[in-house]
């Protein structure tokens, strides 16, 4: 009986605690033929885009890589990436699972 109760307690505890927001730390490889000014990050879930978080490099220029800092709050692990560059297009990725994240490379598209 002192099992099942000490059971039911530790699964209503699982049940009950709400999800944990992460702070994901990675490094950028720009492989994209643009110098990097501005990357947005944001849960795939979500229509606005967060803050620059390149701020704290400045730019990353192509064939360079630097650390990236996600600390949001958020709980997602599907996040959109938004790259402004200095030439002028703006590079777009989806989904990008950054759980699982230790780097990420931006090619040309």
């Amino acid at each position: 009986m002192k099992k099942t109760i000490l059971s039911i307690l530790a699964a209503t505890a699982l049940v009950s605690t709400p999800a944990l927001a992460q702070n994901v730390e990675f490094t950028l490889i720009n492989e994209s033929g643009y110098t990097l000014t501005y990357f947005y990050a944001s849960p795939s879930n979500d229509e606005n885009w967060g803050e620059d978080l390149l701020a704290e490099i400045g730019v990353l220029e192509s064939g360079y890589n630097g650390t990236v800092f996600i600390g949001d709050g958020s709980d997602q692990c599907l996040y959109d990436f938004r790259f402004e560059t200095a030439e002028g297009p703006e590079l777009e990725e989806f989904e990008i699972d950054i759980c699982e994240l230790a780097s990420y490379t931006l090619v040309a598209q």
